[in-house]
Order: C-alpha cells, then structure tokens, then sequence
C-alpha cells in the first residue's frame, strides 16, 4: 500500500545521490520490475533476501522489491567485515543477496559459508568482476539514471497482512554474536508514520 501511494508523486523527485535523480515514477518502475524478477529466481513470500550496501539510489529498490513479494528483507550493516557479513547471511538464512561491489567484494572470500546463497544481485561492479552466483543489478533494472525507461507495470500480486514479517534487523552484539530481530509490515509502517 506504500509503495502503490507513491504513484501520487508521480514525476517529483524520490531520490537525489550525487548526479543522480529518479522519480517516484522512475523508482516505482524498478521496484515493479524487480520485484517481478526476484519471484523468476524463485523468491517466495517469507523467503529472505539480505541487502547490503552503502546508502546508493538502489537501497530503497532492493528494499520495496522484496517486500512488496513478501519476502523478508534481511539490511545487513555495511561497516560490518565480509566475515560478519557472511555470518549474517547463514544466521538469517537469506538465499538471495543484494549489494554494491564493495560489500561482494569483502563477502566473496566467504561464500563456502553461505551454503544457502543462489543468487547475488551486485551493483556498480565491473561484469568481469563477478562470477557465480553473482550478477549485475544492472542486467535486470539498468542505472538509476535509465529508472525512468523501463516498461510500465504493476506490483506482484501477493497477499501481505499488517502481521507478516518483513524485516529482519541485527542487534549490535555487545555481549556476542548480534542477533536477528523480526519485525512486521505493521512495526515498519507504524515506525513511519510515528516519525513523521
């Protein structure tokens, strides 16, 4: 329901990073289309999908993407090491993973340890950088720039309750190993409109 208000704003801008400047319109695009080709990989509503990345115009994608699928999006902190990282993957039990290069490139050394991983999903990495299961994000929703280019569609039709999971979001650890705590579409938009 978010996601679908946001088509009220249609051309306004939605993000603004560095040159770059997508719409709500633009941004729905490629949330849509995303969406769409995560449930191709097999994604299913509560299945996790893990996203790592510094604060790039495709955070907020990747993020309503998997939502709005019913998946339940695993933010995993970027500072943290490809060690840690890789310890939030297998403790979340995410399947598919959404990046920038920088956090790939410090997760690869460990991915005989994420035996649950198929599918990652690396932006703004160099195609000759990645190899299986790696890919770019780029391959399925283009830049941020080129948002606005691609075809008109709805969001997948999935069946979501305000008490459906949505997210998973790591403790800082200060006594051990940081934990995973489950929060629902209720707790994430309740949280919105509390700040607001």
């Amino acid at each position: 329901a978010l996601a679908e208000s946001t088509k009220a704003f249609g051309e306004r801008e939605f993000v603004v990073f560095d040159d770059e400047r997508v719409t709500y319109s633009a941004w729905y695009k490629a949330v849509a289309t995303l969406g769409a080709a995560l449930q191709e990989m097999g994604v299913c509503k509560g299945d996790r999908v893990a996203l790592a990345m510094r604060n790039l115009t495709e955070w907020p994608v990747a993020f309503f993407a998997a939502a709005v699928i019913g998946a339940i999006v695993v933010p995993l902190n970027a500072w943290w090491t490809g060690e840690e990282l890789a310890f939030g993957m297998t403790d979340s039990g995410a399947s598919v993973l959404i990046c920038d290069a920088d956090r790939w490139d410090r997760m690869a050394p460990f991915k005989a340890g994420m035996p649950e991983l198929q599918h990652a999903l690396v932006t703004r990495a160099a195609d000759a950088a990645l190899a299986e299961p790696a890919r770019a994000l780029e391959h399925i929703i283009g830049s941020p720039k080129s948002y606005a280019d691609l075809p008109e569609r709805s969001l997948p039709n999935v069946a979501i309750e305000p008490d459906d999971a949505v997210t998973i979001f790591y403790t800082s650890g200060t006594t051990g190993k940081p934990k995973g705590a489950l929060g629902s579409h209720r707790n994430l938009l309740t949280n919105g409109l509390s700040t607001a």
